[in-house]
């Protein structure tokens, strides 16, 4: 079974396209973009210093990766999934394998991300005071903080957009419309209910208090829940 799914992992890195390449340009452009923005335009913010010494200007260009990122797990659904089962495996084995490709990826950009923000945070925000792979309370800690929360929040997004790709998969746009409003009335419901008892200030407290392993850790079940729906829904995805 192992055997397999390694096969399905180099099915999708044949053609890196969605996994590697648009996600990491998609990140190297926006880097771009904000470097140049800050050279040109030279803000300045009371009390900032040459050289970068500054307080941090967080750009928010992260957000980037993640995105495509989700974008790449549903096109691993939409547009891998029938090749994949022409070959001969099993939607079973093509989901465990693709999840896998991701997981893999996700330990490989986490470290990256920990290095990126390493050298950041030593050039003093690229000289320019600039936040680009840091997050406030998110990815700013050690760079094992950094690579776990990379790690678990990059195969989150990934599983759930797969998830997204099989339900297209297999009710097709009203299902996937469907799906996307489940998740809406949840959301809201559970706002409304937070918001009935007053009690935002304990959510509040609980995130700024709550370790960062306890985040991840969390992230980390969500992402478990996920991959149990996908898993689920793949079973009938028509091809």
């Amino acid at each position: 079974r192992m055997s397999t799914l390694v096969k399905v992992v180099r099915y999708h890195l044949v053609k890196p396209d969605n996994l590697v390449l648009i996600p990491w340009a998609a990140l190297v452009v926006g880097f771009i973009i904000n470097v140049m923005v800050l050279a040109i335009v030279n803000v300045r913010i009371p009390g900032t210093t040459s050289g970068g010494q500054g307080p941090v200007r967080y750009m928010g260009t992260l957000a980037t990766l993640f995105v495509t990122f989700a974008v790449a797990g549903v096109t691993s659904a939409t547009r891998a999934l029938p090749l994949g089962l022409s070959l001969g495996l099993s939607r079973r084995s093509f989901y465990l394998g693709t999840v896998l490709t991701a997981v893999s990826l996700a330990v490989v950009y986490g470290l990256i991300l920990a290095l990126l923000q390493a050298i950041e945070r030593w050039t003093h925000g690229w000289g320019l005071s600039m936040g680009v792979f840091r997050a406030p309370f998110v990815l700013e800690g050690p760079w094992y903080l950094t690579w776990l929360m990379s790690f678990v929040l990059l195969t989150l997004v990934f599983v759930w957009g797969v998830w997204f790709g099989l339900v297209y998969r297999r009710w097709n746009l009203i299902g996937l419309w469907a799906f996307v409003a489940a998740q809406v009335i949840v959301g809201v419901a559970a706002a409304l209910v937070v918001t009935w008892i007053g009690a935002w200030h304990h959510v509040g407290h609980f995130f700024v208090t709550v370790s960062a392993p306890g985040i991840a850790g969390m992230i980390a079940l969500l992402a478990t829940l996920l991959l149990a729906g996908g898993f689920a829904t793949v079973r009938r995805a028509a091809v």
